[in-house]
């Protein structure tokens, strides 16, 4: 499937789309790393912002972030 820039993608396309799971995108909406648009209690995702998130600049970025937060998990766990 083709990522087209101008087209908006529901959450279950851009599931689709990264190879991802629902909560993975959840997570990543709620936390900033994919801009998107609530429309009522559904977001929306522009193409661009796929795009935009498998660039390798940005793939360092949400890498270290991942580490750190697997790292407060894990130190909250071993308390």
């Amino acid at each position: 499937m083709e990522i087209k820039a101008n087209e908006v993608y529901t959450h279950q396309e851009t599931q689709v789309l990264l190879k991802v799971s629902a909560s993975t995108v959840t997570r990543m909406l709620k936390k900033g790393l994919i801009k998107s648009a609530k429309v009522g209690k559904q977001y929306r995702v522009m193409g661009k912002e796929i795009l935009r998130l498998l660039s390798p600049k940005l793939e360092d970025h949400i890498g270290k972030a991942y580490n750190q937060a697997r790292k407060w998990v894990h130190a909250d766990l071993s308390e």
